[in-house]
């Protein structure tokens, strides 16, 4: 017996020894907290719903563990993930975040997160086909005004959450400059939705066809 545990002694003391440091370094080592503001992502949305309530973008994690991990280099991929395949239907839903939403590297642990919860509110997605209206500036610059204006396409499809889909009356494009226009001139230009709810399905671009005059005629804009 004593033989065998004089075998190798030397190699056992030193497993023993390595295996002390690594017990220190990962247990041993005193555990501080820290503050992260980490994305909020989401994961599992439905094909047929949307969002429309506001969202943080952020949210405020309380984390601990050994300063070791407390550095920029691991923070930087502390996420929290909200999976939102259970959502089936229009309406209110709210969101606790606990560990299981949180993305940590091993050896933190979430102490809290501010907001502990997060209320979305989901409709359903529609499309819909509004006009489009052009701006102008300088009409009547030199003494010429506009006689004739021509969009095409007249209208473009939209999409978002119903309700706000359902406000949307009409597109509008960038303003368009009449200044030293004498006759006929096409400008291509932008398109402009004012509810950030509401996106095109298409490049939002228009060609609008001017035809201005030396004098206006009546009846005529």
């Amino acid at each position: 017996m004593k033989r065998l545990l004089l075998h190798n002694l030397g190699w056992k003391l030193l497993s023993l020894a390595i295996a002390v440091v690594l017990w220190y370094a990962v247990v041993g080592e005193p555990l501080y907290e820290a503050s992260v503001s980490a994305p909020l992502l989401l994961t599992g949305a439905p094909a047929d719903l949307e969002i429309s309530s506001e969202r943080p973008e952020r949210v405020s994690l309380e984390l601990q563990g050994p300063p070791s991990l407390l550095d920029q280099g691991h923070l930087s991929s502390v996420a929290v993930v909200l999976n939102l395949s259970s959502v089936n239907q229009p309406g209110e839903r709210t969101f606790t975040l606990s560990r299981e939403n949180v993305r940590l590297p091993r050896g933190l642990t979430l102490q809290r997160a501010v907001p502990s919860q997060i209320r979305l509110y989901f409709e359903r997605r529609i499309t819909a086909t509004i006009p489009v209206r052009a701006r102008f500036a300088n009409d009547g610059f030199g003494g010429y005004f506009m006689r004739r204006q021509e969009i095409s396409p007249g209208k473009l499809r939209v999409v978002g959450p119903e309700s706000h889909v359902r406000r949307a009356a009409w597109a509008e494009t960038d303003l368009i400059d009449l200044a030293g226009v004498t006759g006929e001139k096409v400008f291509r230009v932008n398109v402009f939705l004012d509810d950030p709810q509401v996106r095109f399905e298409d490049t939002p671009q228009v060609d609008v066809l001017v035809e201005t005059a030396k004098s206006r005629v009546v009846g005529d804009r």
